[in-house]
């Protein structure tokens, strides 16, 4: 079975703050776009910014003894992706929710992980495995 796209539409308060992060930082190609929203490509899915509204900050959860910000949303990397997003974060001096770390280590599962938010609010999670059969470990 060959994976489809996801689409997935938030809130921002600035679509040129957006296009800077997406675009410029994340190096989301740009698709679409009015007065009102933006298209990107994230990863090979689809989000859309769209002006207005406010993210939707619910707190946290504690997962392997980190805060996790609810909700977020993300996708996996490959190592060698993971690792290079986040030395150019680290460039770009972006304040991490969770720094760039291993979860869940030696057990099943292990991941790469980092938490960020954009310029609205929304948060991010980018992880990688070593294998990605992993991704699903119980």
């Amino acid at each position: 079975m060959t994976l489809r796209p996801f689409h997935l539409a938030f809130p921002v308060h600035d679509l040129a703050a957006a296009r800077t992060f997406y675009g410029e930082l994340l190096g989301c190609a740009e698709g679409r776009s009015s007065d009102e929203w933006i298209d990107f490509d994230f990863y090979g899915h689809q989000i859309v910014a769209h002006l207005g509204g406010t993210a939707g900050d619910r707190g946290a959860n504690s997962v392997d003894g980190h805060d996790v910000p609810v909700p977020h949303f993300g996708v996996v990397l490959t190592m060698a992706q993971w690792r290079a997003l986040a030395e150019r974060l680290r460039s770009a001096d972006v304040v991490f929710a969770m720094e760039p770390t291993v979860r869940f280590e030696g057990q099943p599962g292990e991941q790469a992980t980092m938490f960020f938010r954009d310029p609205s609010g929304n948060a991010l999670e980018m992880k990688a495995f070593a294998d990605d059969s992993a991704l699903f470990a119980t």
